[in-house]
């Protein structure tokens, strides 16, 4: 299981290394880096507006996502915010001008290229209330009980080990701390076929979980008021070749939880 474990990780930060290399537009190894489909496409469908497309520097905005965090989570001035999977920083950048300059924010990725990506962007676009910091999900390089809320956009969906990463959310949350994600989860079995494609895996769908399996996990560790705000079908079919198969099995859900 280990090994497995390893080796999924691998792939996801070799997939997304490509990515951010080659500066293509989302969904790394999925049919939706066409032309006709870029990254502020992506995005709108999934809940930003193009005057928060257009606040951040140009390269943050990946097209990554499968939903906006930054909307839900009721960000305020001298918040600490952290940020798990910030890849080149579009949601970070966001929650920045919401925390403001006596709040701080936090970015965890465990690719170096996004980390340099979302710092080179930082630079250019003058954050100097955003730090990125490499590490993993798993085991966030963040001390116990100092972040006011945490905000996720696809990426828990990319671990092979969720409920640890909702038991590190957890350790480094203030009492009262707020819990802010979007990810994908299935509201169907996916094909065998799907669950073995390692372009699947860094396209998200691979690793997806059962949506009460997800929630499970969440209250597991001890969150409360464990809420899905919204939930919309995933649109499969246009996001990956031949994957017809999986249409109606995948959904997009925004999460919200509290440390009490």
């Amino acid at each position: 299981m280990q090994n497995k474990a390893k080796e999924i990780k691998r792939i996801v930060r070799d997939g997304y290394a490509k990515a951010v290399t080659q500066n293509s537009a989302c969904c790394p190894g999925g049919s939706c880096c066409s032309s006709s489909n870029k990254a502020k496409d992506i995005s709108k469908t999934v809940g930003y507006s193009d005057a928060e497309m257009n606040a951040v520097p140009e390269g943050a905005n990946l097209g990554f996502g499968c939903g906006n965090p930054v909307a839900i989570a009721s960000l305020k001035e001298g918040d600490v915010a952290l940020d798990l999977g910030s890849g080149a920083g579009f949601d970070a950048f966001l929650a920045a001008q919401r925390v403001g300059k006596t709040g701080r924010v936090i970015g965890v990725d465990m690719t170096p290229e996004m980390i340099e990506k979302a710092q080179v962007n930082a630079k250019k676009g003058n954050y100097t209330n955003v730090e990125f910091r490499f590490g993993e999900i798993e085991k966030l390089p963040v001390d116990n009980s100092s972040i006011d809320v945490i905000i996720s956009n696809c990426v828990i969906n990319l671990s092979p080990d969720k409920e640890q990463v909702f038991k590190e959310a957890f350790r480094v949350l203030k009492p009262s701390g707020r819990l802010m994600v979007s990810d994908l989860v299935l509201v169907k079995d996916l094909p065998d076929t799907i669950k073995e494609s390692v372009e699947a895996y860094v396209g998200c769908l691979a690793g997806a979980i059962e949506k009460d399996e997800y929630l499970k996990f969440i209250e597991k560790v001890g969150f409360q008021e464990v809420k899905i705000i919204s939930q919309s079908n995933y649109p499969v079919d246009a996001m990956f070749d031949n994957l017809k198969d999986a249409e109606g099995a995948v959904a997009s859900i925004k999460v919200s939880a509290v440390k009490r």
